[in-house]
C-alpha cells in the first residue's frame, strides 16, 4: 500500500498572534513553527493503517527550508520518506495554487517511483487559515476520490471504508483507490516520537522538488500573481470585555436583575 501524506508547517497554535499596527501584518517570524494540528492526526491515523495492513509513507510539503524540521518530525513518527516542494515562485500561492502545486508534484513522484499512491492523507483543514480547502482541491485536480472529515478509516472491498463525521452522527463511506482523504479528530491523539527515532529522523535525507521538475507547470497558476484569493486586511479579534457581578441578598433577586439585564440589552 503506497500511502502519501500533506502536511504544512504552522506557527505554534497556542500563541497569540499579534498584528504589526506599521506593516498590518501577523508577528509570525518568533514564534515556533510546528506540524499543523490536523496534519498529525493524519499522519497518526496513516501510520496506524500502515501498521494493520502494510505500505510505506511518504510525507510531502510545500515551504521554505524550516520546512523541513516539519518533515523531520513525520519521519520520526511513522512516515518513511520525505520531499519538500521548494521553488521561490510558489511563494504566496493560495488554497487553490497549492493543491494544484501539491498534484503536480505528486504526479511527478508517481512518475519517479513507476506507481501511483493508493491513499493520499490531508488534515481537513490548517491552523493558521483554516479554509479546508486543499483536500478537497486536490482529489479535483488528481481526478481521484475523496471521503472528507473521517475518524477511522479501513481497508474494504472496493478499496477503503471510512467513518465520515458530520454534525448529526456519523457516515461510512467507501471509495475505490486510488483516493483521497482528509481527516478531522480521531478517538486518540498522535504518537511521541522516541530518542532513538528521532535521531534516526535527522540522519534521513529529505530531497527538494522544483518548479523546473514539474511537468508542463502553468506559471500563471502558481504565486503571487495567479492567487483567486486576497488577504485585504488582517486584525486582531476584540479583547473579550469584563463581565458584571451581580451581588443581590436573594438568589431570587440575582436571577431576575440577570434577566432584567438581558432583556434591556436584548439578548433575548
Amino acid at each position: 500500500m503506497e500511502i502519501l501524506i500533506c502536511i504544512k508547517q504552522v506557527p505554534d497554535d497556542s500563541i497569540e498572534v499579534k498584528v504589526d499596527k506599521v506593516t498590518n501584518l501577523p508577528i509570525i517570524d518568533a514564534i515556533d513553527k510546528t506540524v499543523n494540528a490536523f496534519d498529525t492526526y493524519a499522519l497518526e491515523m496513516a501510520a496506524r493503517f500502515k501498521e494493520a495492513n502494510g505500505g510505506e509513507i511518504t510525507a510531502l510539503s510545500i515551504g521554505k527550508d524550516s520546512a523541513k524540521d516539519a518533515l523531520r518530525s513525520c519521519l520520526s513518527v511513522g512516515a518513511n520518506k520525505a520531499f519538500l516542494v521548494r521553488d521561490d515562485v510558489f511563494n504566496d500561492s493560495d488554497a487553490i495554487e497549492t493543491s494544484y502545486i501539491l498534484a503536480k508534484a505528486i504526479a511527478y513522484l508517481e512518475e519517479k517511483n513507476g506507481k501511483k499512491y493508493d491513499i493520499i492523507f490531508c488534515g481537513k483543514e490548517t491552523t493558521d487559515s483554516t479554509a479546508g480547502q486543499v483536500g478537497c482541491q486536490l482529489a479535483e485536480q488528481l481526478d481521484r476520490g475523496l471521503i472528507t472529515n473521517i475518524i477511522e478509516i479501513n481497508p474494504a472491498a472496493a478499496g477503503i471504508s471510512a467513518k465520515h463525521e458530520t454534525e448529526e452522527g456519523y457516515i461510512v463511506i467507501e471509495s475505490v483507490l486510488p483516493a483521497v482523504v482528509t481527516i478531522t479528530k480521531p478517538n486518540y491523539d498522535p504518537r511521541y516520537p522516541t530518542i532513538k527515532n528521532k535521531m534516526a529522523a535527522r540522519k534521513m535525507a529529505i530531497d527538494e522538488i522544483k518548479a523546473a521538475d514539474l511537468k508542463d507547470i502553468d506559471n500563471s497558476k502558481i504565486g503571487e500573481s495567479g492567487v483567486y484569493v486576497k488577504t485585504l486586511k488582517y486584525y486582531e479579534p476584540p479583547k473579550r470585555q469584563a463581565g458584571i457581578k451581580i451581588k443581590e441578598e436573594k438568589c431570587e433577586e440575582s436571577t431576575l436583575k440577570a434577566i432584567a439585564m438581558m432583556v434591556e440589552a436584548k439578548v433575548i
